[in-house]
C-alpha cells in the first residue's frame, strides 16, 4: 500500500489570497469608520442645532405666566372688583399615577367634601392632562402647612399661590359687575374657536356675567412666558429668562357706588329694580336688581347646595331684574304715546274728551274702565298726562291704530336691545301685527289695541329699555346709549374716557309738541292733581316724572279690584320714570317694584329718595323754582 504524496504548498498564491482578504478587510473598515465619521459630523455638525433643541426640551421647558386681571373701579375711584393672594390645591393628572387612590388619600388627609371632589372631576374632563385642576381653593394656613407635611406621598399634586377675584361689596353690584369663575369645557372650546386658547394658558377664570364677561378682553390681559432649566425629576433649577405678561386694563364705570349703596337699602325687601342714568351720556350711575347674592361664592367654586338654592328661588335672584325683566310699562308711556299722537296730528293739545270712567268702541260691548271709576271728566292731553287718564289714551290708541303706535315706540328703543354693556339684556316685545300672526298665529284685533293704549296688553319692557325712552324724550330724539363703562384707568390715576355711543335720533316735528309732553310730565309731580304730587312735596329742585301701576291680573267686567284676595306675585307693579332738574336735566331714574300694588303711592316715594340723595349737597334757588312751577313752561333743556 502506498502512501498518497502531499503536494507541495503554493506560498505565493496565499501570500496573494492573505492579501486580497487582507485589503477587503481594511476598505470594509475604512468604510465603517468612514461611516461612524459621517454620522458624527452629521450629529455633532450638520445636526447640532436640531439636538441641541431636543435636549434642550429635556432640560429647558417654557413655562405660561398669568397676566394681573385688571381692577374695577367705581366713577369715585372706590375699588369695586380686587385681586386678593389665595393658595389652592392643584393635581396635574399626567403626573399622577392613580388618580383615585391619590384623591381617596387626599379626602383622608384634607377633608375633601364630595362637592368639591364632583367640581374636581368635572373639570378634569374637560382639561388637558398637563395642566393643573384645582381640588380645593381658598387654603388656610392650617390646611397648606398639613399638605406640605406630606407633599412627598402625593406627586402631581402641588399648592399653587394665585391671585384671585374679590368683590369687596358683595351683592351690591352683582348685576352690574357679574363675577369670573373657573374656565370650563364651554369656556375653551369658545377660546378655541376665537383663537385666544394660548392667551388663557395659565389663566384659571374668566367673566362669566355683567361688565367681567363683557369687558373680558380688556380686563383679561396678555400672557407672559419664561424659560426654566429643569431637573430630571422636573423640579425648576433656574429661571433663564423671563418674558413678562401683559396686565388687563384698570377701568372706570360710570356707576356711583353710594348712590347705588341707597338703591340697595331703599328697596331692601322688596322684588324689583333701579336705574339712575346720566341724562347728557347716557351713563349709568347705577343699576341695583333686588334680590341679588354674593358674587364671591362662585369665584372659588360655588357648592351645590347653594347653587340650588339661588336657581329654585320664587324670587328669581339670579336674573338681572334692571336688564332681563320684562314688565309691562303701564301709564309710564302715555308722555311717548301723547307725543306721537301730536306728531301725527291724530290730536292737537287742545283736543278734548269727557271721561266718564268707561270707554266701549262701536258695536262691541266690552267696556274698557278708568282707574278713577267715575273718570275725570274733560281732559286734553296735558291733562291725560297729570292725571294719567285711561280713557284718553284708549281713544288715542284707536285713532293712531297698532301700526303707528308699534312703529312709533320701536324707534324709541322698545322691543329692541339698549346696546348696554351688558351680554344679559332682553328685548321685552313691543307688539304688533306681524308679531301676534308669528306668536300665535292670529289677526290682529281692534280690541287688542285698546289696552296698549295704556302700556298693557302684549307690551313688555326692561326697566333700562324704559329709562333709555325717557332719556329720548328729554333730549328732544338723540338716543344716547346707556353705558356701564366710563372708561380707562391710565398711569397718572387719570380716566381715558370713552366716546359715547348713540344711535340714529328720532325726528321731532315740531318742537312744541314736545313741550307739551314733558310740561305735563311736570304737571304730575308738581301739578294739583299731578299723581306724585305728594311723593315729591317740598323739594328743592323742580323735576318731572310718570307714575305707572302694571296690572298682571285680569279683573271681570263687574268686579273690582282687591288686592288682599289675588295671590301676591299677582299683584300690581309700581313704575315711576322721572328726571331732574326740570330745566336743565341731569339725572334719569326709572324705578320698578313687583307686586307693591300703585306706582304713585310706592314707586315715586323711591324715586324721590333717590333724587334726594343725589342732590343732598345741591343748594337751589327755591324762589325760581317755585316761579318755574307756576309758569307751567318748559325751559332750556
Amino acid at each position: 500500500m502506498h502512501r498518497k504524496r502531499q503536494a507541495i504548498r503554493d506560498h505565493s498564491a496565499e501570500a496573494n489570497l492573505f492579501a486580497r482578504r487582507a485589503t477587503i478587510a481594511f476598505i470594509i473598515v475604512i468604510a465603517m469608520l468612514g461611516i461612524v465619521l459621517n454620522n458624527l459630523y452629521s450629529l455633532q455638525v450638520t445636526q447640532f442645532e436640531d439636538y441641541q433643541t431636543r435636549s434642550n426640551g429635556n432640560r429647558i421647558k417654557v413655562l405660561p405666566i398669568a397676566p394681573n386681571r385688571g381692577l374695577i373701579y367705581d366713577r369715585n375711584g372706590v375699588l369695586l372688583a380686587e385681586n386678593r393672594p389665595v393658595f389652592s390645591l392643584e393635581v396635574i393628572p399626567e403626573q399622577v399615577d392613580d388618580i383615585d387612590a391619590t384623591l381617596l388619600e387626599l379626602t383622608e388627609l384634607m377633608g375633601i367634601t364630595n362637592d368639591e371632589l364632583e367640581r374636581f372631576q368635572s373639570t378634569l374632563k374637560g382639561t388637558r392632562r398637563f395642566k393643573p385642576v384645582a381640588l380645593r381653593t381658598q387654603l388656610s394656613e392650617e390646611e397648606v402647612a398639613l399638605f406640605s407635611a406630606s407633599k412627598h406621598k402625593f406627586p402631581g399634586v402641588q399648592i399653587e399661590a394665585r391671585l384671585a377675584r374679590h368683590y369687596p361689596y358683595k351683592e351690591t353690584l352683582t348685576h352690574a359687575l357679574g363675577y369670573v369663575a373657573r374656565i370650563n369645557k364651554r369656556d375653551l372650546q369658545k377660546l378655541v374657536e376665537a383663537g385666544q386658547e394660548d392667551n388663557y394658558a395659565a389663566t384659571h377664570d374668566i367673566g362669566k356675567l355683567g361688565i367681567e364677561k363683557y369687558h373680558e378682553e380688556l380686563l383679561h390681559g396678555k400672557v407672559g412666558y419664561q424659560q426654566v432649566e429643569v431637573n430630571n425629576q422636573g423640579r425648576i433649577i433656574r429661571v433663564l429668562s423671563v418674558e413678562p405678561p401683559t396686565p388687563g386694563k384698570d377701568i372706570v364705570l360710570n356707576l356711583d357706588l353710594k348712590l347705588q349703596l341707597e338703591a340697595q337699602r331703599i328697596i331692601d325687601g322688596m322684588r324689583g329694580a333701579i336705574v339712575v342714568t346720566d341724562v347728557k351720556t347716557g351713563g349709568v350711575l347705577a343699576l341695583y336688581s333686588n334680590p341679588s347674592y354674593d358674587p364671591n361664592l362662585f369665584v372659588h367654586g360655588i357648592s351645590s347646595k347653594n347653587y340650588s338654592a339661588l336657581l329654585n328661588s320664587p324670587d328669581r335672584p339670579l336674573i338681572n331684574r334692571a336688564t332681563q325683566g320684562q314688565y309691562p310699562p303701564a301709564s309710564t308711556i302715555k308722555p311717548h304715546l301723547g307725543l306721537v299722537g301730536l306728531e301725527e296730528g291724530v290730536i292737537t293739545k287742545d283736543y278734548t274728551i269727557t271721561d266718564t270712567g268707561r270707554y266701549k268702541l262701536p258695536n262691541v260691548s266690552h267696556v274698557w274702565r278708568d282707574w278713577r271709576r267715575w273718570g275725570h271728566g274733560k281732559v286734553d292731553v296735558s291733562k291725560a298726562i297729570e292725571v294719567s287718564c285711561d280713557t284718553y289714551y284708549y281713544e288715542l290708541a284707536y285713532k293712531l291704530g297698532i301700526d303707528k303706535i308699534s312703529d312709533a315706540m320701536y324707534k324709541f328703543g322698545f322691543g329692541d336691545f339698549t346696546g348696554i354693556d351688558l351680554y344679559e339684556e332682553s328685548d321685552a316685545n313691543m307688539p304688533s301685527r306681524g308679531w301676534k300672526r308669528a306668536r300665535f298665529n292670529q289677526p290682529w284685533y281692534i280690541g287688542d289695541t285698546i289696552p296698549v293704549g295704556i302700556g298693557q296688553s302684549y307690551w313688555t319692557t326692561t326697566p333700562v329699555q324704559l329709562n333709555t325712552s325717557v332719556n329720548t324724550l328729554i333730549n328732544a330724539g338723540e338716543r344716547y346709549i346707556p353705558q356701564i363703562i366710563r372708561g380707562y384707568m391710565k398711569t397718572d390715576s387719570s380716566v381715558d374716557l370713552i366716546p359715547l355711543k348713540s344711535l340714529r335720533p328720532i325726528e321731532i316735528k315740531n318742537r312744541d309738541n314736545l313741550d307739551v309732553v314733558l310740561n305735563a310730565m311736570r304737571d304730575v309731580v308738581s301739578g294739583e292733581e299731578g299723581g306724585a304730587r305728594h311723593a315729591f312735596a317740598d323739594t328743592p329742585y323742580d323735576s318731572a316724572g310718570k307714575t305707572g301701576t302694571a296690572q298682571l291680573f285680569t279683573v271681570g267686567q263687574n268686579e273690582k279690584y282687591d288686592a288682599s284676595k289675588i295671590d301676591e306675585r299677582l299683584r300690581d307693579n309700581a313704575m315711576y320714570v322721572g328726571f331732574a332738574p326740570f330745566d336743565d336735566p341731569e339725572i334719569s331714574v326709572t324705578v320698578v317694584l313687583e307686586n307693591v300694588g300703585g306706582g304713585s303711592k310706592n314707586a315715586a316715594p323711591v324715586a324721590r329718595q333717590i333724587m334726594d340723595f343725589y342732590f343732598k349737597d345741591r343748594v337751589f334757588d327755591t324762589v325760581n323754582t317755585a316761579q318755574s312751577n307756576n309758569t307751567n313752561k318748559l325751559g332750556a333743556n
